[in-house]
């Protein structure tokens, strides 16, 4: 099948957005604002004038960034943006929504901090992938023009080369040919509440771990890495469930965001991510740790498949290609997207984990670098919201917390520590 891609011409100046980027404009709001944090740590001080040089410059090699966000008669679309992109101090409310008219019209914002580059995009734009590629590519150009020999390679994108076709497709089409459409988990889960921060600020604690450590405790238990830290994510709710002492226990769900680009030959820059649900119930009795990494483990190994991915594909592609859905105009589809997702959506899910994985750099690069930090949202509901993402010898978890309360953070780096996992925790505040 020919995939439409997107590229900007004289008689081209917008396109689609993908298929799981249609129901993030209808969500966006002061308490789910759904964006991406992605900051890097170089080994010397930010000087902000030759960052924003930088930015642009790498701009018109990502053009699935560089839009606006329109509002058609049935759909939202993406419209080439002729604004420059601004850099900005950082700022210690991390994440919060992005409004369409703000910002220059961008969709992201850079942000730097000493020796700190952020960004934060919508997550209509890109998934943690795309995000990883354009702050690793500005890097690079940043320290180019600060007169180091940078080459591309990795994750650090050539200037030199147009996009590719590749790179600008909307992959879940592609790929949605599976007859059966998966099912979505619908009963409530467990949150950890308590009281809620104002709209606009979170708690954003991050826990720097050796690689090496971590790799090790996980083998030992036969686990990969991400089996490991959701099953401690999920023990650490369960505790905190069980210390609560309700009659009626809920299930307790961990959801986990799977990178389709490992299964799937595709180079989109766009979004390409679908997230599975682990669920265990307490009321079937206590789970010890080693119990919880059998039930997690299996059941990630059991559906990580192409055919499983697929019957996601088409279950998600089925609602945009309905044809009523189609023809209904689009501020009612975003009042029928806001209804569903506020009666059903983090109602099913405890907590979320997002491993992005290893950042690839050239190795011309890694001597500017320190680390990288990877932070999802913050929940409506969910406290434990956590990113993971590695470079070198460091894996970075960083939680993103709308509670004053930080006790899913607190327990959570005190299970590594007595595991005998070193953290060393950075905050904006005291945990």
């Amino acid at each position: 099948m020919k995939m439409k891609t997107l590229k900007f011409t004289e008689n081209k100046t917008w396109f689609k957005l993908d298929n799981a980027a249609k129901i993030f404009p209808g969500q966006n709001s002061a308490t789910w604002s759904n964006m991406i944090r992605i900051s890097i740590n170089l080994k010397e001080e930010i000087e902000p004038e030759i960052l924003k040089t930088a930015v642009k410059r790498c701009l018109p090699r990502f053009p699935s960034l560089d839009v606006r966000m329109r509002k058609g008669f049935f759909w939202y679309y993406f419209e080439k943006n002729q604004k420059e992109p601004i850099v900005k101090p950082d700022v210690n409310n991390p994440c919060v929504r992005i409004k369409y008219s703000e910002n220059n019209n961008y969709l992201f914002r850079v942000f730097y901090y000493k020796n700190r580059i952020s960004l934060e995009l919508f997550h209509a734009l890109t998934d943690g992938y795309g995000s990883a590629v354009f702050i690793s590519t500005v890097a690079a150009e940043y320290l180019r023009l600060k007169g180091h020999d940078i080459p591309s390679g990795g994750m650090v994108f050539s200037l030199d080369e147009l996009p590719k076709d590749g790179e600008l497709e909307d992959a879940f089409a592609k790929y949605a040919v599976s007859k059966v459409k998966a099912k979505r988990p619908a009963l409530p889960t467990y949150h950890r509440t308590g009281e809620k921060m104002p709209k606009h600020l979170s708690i954003m604690t991050s826990g720097y771990i050796p690689v090496d450590t971590l790799k090790e405790k996980s083998k030992a238990h036969g686990v990969t890495v991400t089996e490991y830290i959701a099953s401690v994510l999920m023990l650490v709710h369960m505790k905190l469930q069980r210390d609560e002492s309700v009659k009626k226990q809920k299930e307790v769900s961990i959801q986990i965001p799977v990178n389709c680009r490992n299964l799937f030959p595709s180079e989109t820059l766009r979004n390409f991510s679908v997230c599975y649900s682990v669920r265990l119930d307490p009321n079937l009795g206590e789970y010890t740790f080693e119990e919880i990494l059998r039930q997690v483990s299996l059941y990630l190994r059991y559906t990580n498949n192409k055919k499983h991915l697929q019957s996601m594909f088409a279950a998600n592609l089925g609602l945009e290609k309905n044809p009523v859905m189609r023809l209904i105009p689009l501020f009612i589809k975003d009042l029928g997207i806001g209804l569903s997702f506020a009666l059903t959506a983090e109602h099913t899910t405890t907590a979320l984990f997002t491993n992005l994985g290893i950042v690839n750099l050239p190795e011309e690069m890694r001597e500017y670098v320190d680390s990288f930090i990877l932070m999802p949202s913050p929940g409506k509901v969910n406290g434990g919201r956590a990113g993971a993402i590695t470079y070198g010898n460091t894996m970075t978890v960083t939680f993103a917390n709308r509670y004053s309360n930080t006790d899913i953070e607190r327990e959570f780096f005190r299970f590594l520590v007595k595991e005998g996992i070193p953290v060393k925790i950075e905050s904006n505040k005291d945990v």
